[in-house]
């Protein structure tokens, strides 16, 4: 088996179960290189803790860019999450131009809404930012929030197969070449994945949890991508980073004095069994 490269561009919480700090751990339980760049430093993440600390790491990207060029360092994919600012979008751009091998995927997890709202600090011009990067992507990976976002689209908690084939085909204009569509539900108490790839749309459903778990989007595009790049299917490795997100929602159930993310360490051993078999 070829011993694969993956680079992961978001920020890092030291303290928070999120972004790099599930990126790195979960991508290597996939069996994958996992290589970092981190586009800020936060003492904690922002949902849920205050005055937490910040440092952002903007300007320190292009030069970081520019050593792995001098020494020829090339990635067999690209995985951005959170990204905190239309530059930080240009300079990804950029690597994903320089510093990619022939053949190499572009996966971007539009990390910027939930909920039919923005995070905060977010606002259009991110969204018309991200409408470009994801125009580059080989697979992005929305939420319907995002995905309604991307493509100018109302927001609706209630839906049938029609919205949601009219959001995929706007998404496929805005260049995308393969869309993992999270959190899509065509019944009541369950929820799935939608796969479009190549034109051929796969769905994967799976039970809706009552509880939730900060982080779980992370857990999902790292697992997903892993998963990918170690050599699965699209469609294997969305059901995968689904099932597997789901067993770190249900082991974070045990505890509820955990609140600020999800319990995935227990049962990244799960994760390895389903990436090998």
């Amino acid at each position: 088996m070829e011993y694969k490269r993956i680079l992961t561009v978001q920020d890092i919480s030291c303290v928070g179960q999120c972004s790099l700090t599930v990126a790195l751990p979960v991508i290597s339980a996939c069996g994958v290189e996992c290589s970092v760049l981190p586009s800020a430093v936060l003492s904690t993440h922002t949902a849920g803790f205050s005055g937490y600390t910040f440092r952002d790491l903007t300007e320190d990207m292009p030069a970081i860019n520019e050593h792995w060029g001098k020494e020829s360092i090339k990635f067999d994919a690209v995985y951005t999450g959170y990204l905190g600012s239309t530059k930080q979008i240009d300079y990804v751009k950029n690597i994903i131009a320089t510093s990619l091998k022939d053949g190499a995927k572009a996966i971007v997890d539009p990390a910027m809404a939930d909920g039919g709202k923005l995070y905060p600090g977010f606002d259009m011009e991110f969204v018309e930012a991200m409408k470009g990067l994801c125009g580059k992507a080989d697979y992005i990976i929305p939420n319907l929030t995002e995905a309604c976002f991307l493509t100018d689209t109302e927001y609706k908690e209630e839906y049938d197969k029609a919205y949601i084939d009219g959001i995929v085909e706007k998404l496929l204009d805005l260049g995308c070449k393969n869309i993992v569509f999270t959190g899509v539900s065509y019944r009541k108490g369950f929820t799935g994945v939608l796969v479009v790839e190549n034109g051929t749309q796969s769905y994967y459903e799976h039970e809706l949890l009552p509880n939730s778990c900060h982080g779980t989007g992370d857990i999902y595009a790292s697992a997903f991508t892993g998963a990918f790049v170690r050599g699965k299917s699209a469609f294997e490795a969305a059901k995968i980073a689904a099932d597997y997100a789901l067993e770190c929602i249900k082991e974070s159930a045990k505890d509820a004095e955990h609140w600020y993310g999800a319990r995935f360490e227990p049962v990244l051993g799960k994760l390895i069994e389903m990436v090998n078999n």
